[in-house]
């Protein structure tokens, strides 16, 4: 299917070729969900790639369709589990960007061990960041939020920036939307890899 990535061998580490054009900054939607967030980047930003990963195969074959139907070859797919692609895909240094927007949070303490975000988890995302990289979190449960800045602090390696609301172009997913139409408020990290 047009727009979707399909690796010949999920064994392996991709080659950053495999993943955008030569010399193109990538940034990784993980979750991507329906689209939009991918999208809205994709369409804005045409001299950067972007990757989203999904595993629902519906929704895969849905942002498929949208990407062709908007005529953008910046955007791909990747239908695969989010935590496999970032500990075991991603080439080193080969990410600009990790986004990370509106993850489940697994509320229960019971259920903790299941969260993305990990100090493993955590420990990939930088080694698939180029020096300078930046991982964005975003979600509307304050509790992950807190959990999310600590994983990171234990993890190391990360500077915390500023990410004021309006401070650069920044789509909102669907969930945002509709947490925010609900009055709830959305807890942001934005980190960065430092350069070396």
């Amino acid at each position: 299917m047009a727009g979707e990535l399909v690796p010949a061998d999920y064994f392996r580490r991709l080659e950053h070729a495999e993943l955008c054009g030569d010399g193109r900054p990538l940034e990784v939607d993980l979750g991507c969900g329906d689209g939009a967030f991918l999208l809205a980047m994709a369409r804005q930003f045409p001299e950067r790639d972007f990757l989203g990963v999904e595993r629902l195969l519906g929704r895969v074959r849905k942002v498929c369709k949208k990407l062709t139907r908007n005529e953008l070859s910046n955007g791909r797919v990747l239908r695969l589990e989010s935590r496999y692609t970032v500990e075991w895909l991603l080439p080193e240094a080969s990410l600009a960007r990790l986004h990370l927007l509106c993850p489940d949070p697994w509320p229960k303490v019971r259920h903790h061990r299941r969260r993305l975000v990990q100090v493993e988890f955590v420990a990939a995302v930088r080694r698939a960041l180029v020096p300078g990289g930046e991982f964005l979190f975003m979600t509307d449960h304050e509790e992950y939020f807190a959990w999310a800045g600590e994983q990171v602090a234990a993890s190391g390696g990360f500077e915390l920036l500023e990410w004021p609301e309006n401070a650069f172009f920044y789509p909102k997913t669907d969930f945002q939307r509709q947490w925010e139409a609900e009055g709830k408020t959305m807890w942001r990290l934005r980190y960065r890899k430092p350069a070396e």
